[in-house]
This record gives C-alpha cells, sequence and structure tokens, in this order.
C-alpha cells in the first residue's frame, strides 16, 4: 500500500509547481477543473517529449 501512497503524492508534488494549484485562487469549479488538467497535460507532454 505504500507505494501507491507515494505515487499519489509525488503526483501532488509535480501539480502544486503551478503557482495557481498551490491555493485555491478561483471560484468556480470549472475553472480550477481546467487548470488542473492543463497542469497534468503539461506534465504528460514534458513525460513523453523526454
Amino acid at each position: 500500500m505504500l507505494p501507491r501512497r507515494w505515487v499519489v503524492e509525488r503526483t501532488f508534488g509535480w501539480l502544486t509547481r503551478w503557482r495557481r494549484l498551490v491555493r485555491d485562487y478561483e471560484q468556480r469549479v470549472d475553472v480550477s477543473q481546467v487548470m488542473i488538467h492543463v497542469a497534468a497535460g503539461s506534465l504528460l507532454l514534458r513525460w513523453i517529449s523526454h
């Protein structure tokens, strides 16, 4: 169970590199969700390109 938790915490660490995701600046849930998708897409593109 511990390795799975580490993967989740590592992913959250990667996502918090995006300044807007560190705090909840957005007032609308859909905008916050889009920002999470943009950050995850950026991470995926970086991972694929290397």
